[in-house]
């Protein structure tokens, strides 16, 4: 049978060389590092960004509209998965991920030269919403697509390992926002950091997204997906529409939601703002919070692939299971481990950081596996996106609003019960490890 092509987009016989898929693999591990890297440097500069690009007479306010920011860059994050999850179902996992790079990388480039609101004004505000709402719409895109591309890319007996990739990925783009803010925050004085010093990484971002973006052209699609594409005409595509119906794909999507809120509470709040919160709450001294975090965070991200393989060898079921029960007993000593003692965030943050990799690193396979191909990045990009919308979006928020009303208690009490929600998804999903995602029944 003869290869077809079909413009950049490579087209080949049932089964890619195995150089070529590897590459494939580390063009999507780059650039989902630098995509999530885009993403949380906001998080990692808030209080910078509050000061240059809102107004300073009221410190307090300009924080609270910076995490505002933060989480209305949520709100179109479920549009770009409903988009780019239907493209990646119709035209390929591919071409999507090079579009969702681009989108993001040149998002986080106008958040670096954004005049500040002293030359500008408001429209310095504006700016940093738009640029926000443009990158929630690539990030969306993105995990629509990366999930479903980087599992159907794997063997199925290491379908956890190469899964443990993708947040590999997500870990060292978090890792480099952190890292960098420690490096800038030791290196510069505070009135630089404030004045310019902030836009050093956003720029980084948006010229580190060119790299990426040509590995991404270079890869190749998954045989999964193509397959489906040419079997009897889309044959395939309709039996496994008749083998789900909608209150199975309901359910499958309603499992995938209720993990993802947990996840993204506990992400955001203990992980990714992290630092800032020692810094904001407890006086940590910024370059102290920073290194701890990068310590934890680095330590996490090591662990990753051993979760993943432990999956592959037990199963999905009692990792996730672990993770959710872990994250409900340990939730409020996370929480109140955090003093004015870098050591302190260091624990807490290694504790977050080690529940999350056991979840993380099984993630892409696990909602993969919970769908058909003809409705996977789709119904990744719904159900995940929805959930950071509403749960992972409003967490920096919600949790520094009770802090200042003196509640934060409610707030960790909101993060068990999300966790204890994910537990039950977990006891009444069936065992995935290993099943075929071509013509799923």
């Amino acid at each position: 049978m003869t290869p077809k092509k079909s413009g950049a987009l490579r087209v080949r016989d049932r089964h890619s060389p195995p150089r070529a898929v590897r590459r494939s693999l580390v063009a999507s591990v780059v650039g989902n590092a630098l995509e999530w890297y885009d993403w949380n440097v906001y998080a990692v500069f808030a209080t910078f960004l509050a000061s240059a690009l809102f107004d300073k007479s009221d410190p307090l306010s300009a924080l609270l509209s910076t995490f505002a920011v933060f989480a209305v860059g949520f709100v179109t994050r479920p549009l770009g998965g409903v988009l780019f999850g239907a493209l990646a179902d119709r035209i390929g996992r591919r071409a999507v991920l090079v579009a969702t790079m681009l989108l993001t990388a040149a998002s986080s480039l106008v958040v670096g030269l954004t005049p500040g609101y002293d030359s500008i004004g408001v429209w310095s505000s504006v700016l940093l919403l738009l640029a926000r709402l443009a990158q929630g719409l690539g990030h969306g895109g993105e995990s629509a697509a990366a999930f479903a591309y980087v599992s159907e890319l794997a063997p199925p007996a290491r379908r956890g390992l190469w899964s443990s990739s993708v947040f590999t990925g997500v870990s060292a783009g978090t890792l480099l926002a952190t890292g960098l803010g420690a490096v800038l925050t030791a290196v510069l004085p505070t009135e630089a950091l404030a004045s310019w010093g902030w836009r050093v990484p956003f720029v980084v971002g948006g010229l580190l997204g060119v790299f990426a973006l040509h590995l991404r052209r270079t890869a190749v699609e998954s045989d999964v997906f193509e397959e489906q594409q040419s079997a009897d005409g889309g044959g395939t595509a309709a039996a496994e529409r008749a083998a789900w119906p909608r209150r199975r794909l309901i359910g499958a999507g309603l499992r995938i939601v209720i993990i993802t809120a947990s996840i993204g509470v506990m992400y955001y709040s203990w992980i990714v703002f992290g630092a800032g919160n020692a810094v904001s709450r407890h006086g940590m001294p910024a370059d102290e919070a920073f290194t701890a975090g990068f310590a934890a965070q680095f330590i996490g991200l090591l662990s990753l692939p051993l979760w993943g393989r432990l999956s592959d060898r037990y199963g999905r079921r009692p990792l996730a299971l672990g993770y959710a029960l872990g994250c409900a007993v340990f939730a409020f000593p996370i929480t109140l481990m955090v003093g004015a003692e870098p050591e302190t965030l260091f624990a807490s943050e290694l504790s977050a950081v080690l529940l999350w990799a056991m979840m993380a690193a099984i993630y892409p396979a696990l909602v993969s596996e919970m769908l058909p191909t003809s409705f996977r990045s789709k119904g990744i990009g719904i159900a995940t996106s929805l959930a950071n919308t509403v749960f992972g979006g409003s967490a920096p928020y919600l949790g520094q609003l009770l802090e200042n009303a003196g509640l934060s208690w409610i707030f960790t009490l909101y993060a068990t019960v999300l966790c204890l929600l994910s537990a039950v998804a977990a006891l009444t999903m069936r065992e995935t490890r290993g099943i075929d995602l071509a013509g799923m029944k």
